[in-house]
């Protein structure tokens, strides 16, 4: 089609055999779309496109990517809040008309449906890397290190030392999103070898915090990493359970101060306050 259609905070170049998203730099312009920058969406990678009502006199144009296409949604697993969605494009609720032709046109040009074997949208390029609470996590695109802050890692992860996984070793990458209380980034090994129970705890995991390992900065790393391995042919494998070891108390002691920084500024309530420290206690 060649035509552009600009919203809040990104535009979308519409081309023969892809869907070309440029997203804006500014103040408001979530910060996940910032650091992405720009994304080519092929059409075999979309299986569906929308068109909705959206807040304050806002229609929403949203291109539904095919499971296992973009290595960036396979990573976040359903976890990024609809201001974040990629694949969004909010519009003046006049422009609706406008929006429909194109929702109409790009309907016309999609022909797959159903899990994809190969990504076929591009992962974020490495070198990355962010800190997270307890660690630095960087990627060169062929191995994954983490160092370990001494302000933050358990003891089981400084008895470990500083790791470095091969991506030749890893299965595939968990990633619980910062948002959420207790946010982490585990790498999962591609044997299977039994995990720690605790991200806390795993030398192959680290943890998220307040200001730490933000989506923008831990997403694209996960998604990278994810893309590597896929690159590899290794599947992700079970987990296998081990049971609960029982804590250092250090550790017990130093997660109930952090618990206690989120409740002081608010984000976590009273009562999830009581039950994660009567938890996290009842682990001594």
């Amino acid at each position: 089609m060649g035509d552009v259609l600009a919203g809040f905070h990104a535009a979308w170049e519409f081309e023969s055999d892809s869907v070309l998203i440029r997203y804006e730099r500014g103040i408001r312009t979530p910060k996940l779309f910032q650091a992405l920058g720009e994304r080519r969406v092929p059409l075999e990678a979309i299986a569906g496109v929308t068109l909705t009502p959206g807040r304050r006199g806002t229609v929403v144009l949203r291109a539904e990517p095919r499971p296992g296409a973009d290595p960036l949604m396979e990573a976040a697993a359903g976890q990024l809040r609809e201001g974040c969605d990629p694949y969004r494009l909010v519009l003046p609720a006049e422009r609706e008309t406008l929006a429909e032709y194109y929702a109409d046109e790009l309907r016309g040009l999609l022909s797959e449906s159903g899990r994809t074997e190969r990504y076929l949208v591009a992962a974020p390029e490495a070198p990355l890397h962010f800190k997270a609470y307890d660690g630095k996590a960087s990627f060169d695109g062929t191995s994954v290190a983490f160092r370990w802050f001494w302000t933050g890692a358990s003891s089981a992860k400084w008895k470990a030392g500083d790791q470095n996984f091969p991506v030749a070793g890893l299965g595939g990458v968990e990633w619980r999103s910062p948002e959420m209380f207790e946010g982490y980034l585990r790498l999962l090994p591609r044997d299977g070898t039994a995990l720690a129970p605790q991200a806390d705890q795993d030398p192959a995991s680290v943890v998220f915090g307040l200001g730490y390992g933000p989506v923008h900065e831990s997403l694209p790393f996960a998604a990278a990493v994810l893309a590597a391995v896929r690159e590899r042919g290794a599947g992700a494998p079970v987990p296998v359970p081990v049971p609960a070891p029982r804590r250092d108390p250090a550790d017990i002691a130093e997660r109930i101060r952090h618990l206690g920084e989120l409740h002081q500024q608010g984000l976590v309530t009273d009562e999830e306050f009581s039950s994660k420290k009567a938890e996290l206690l009842a682990e001594l």
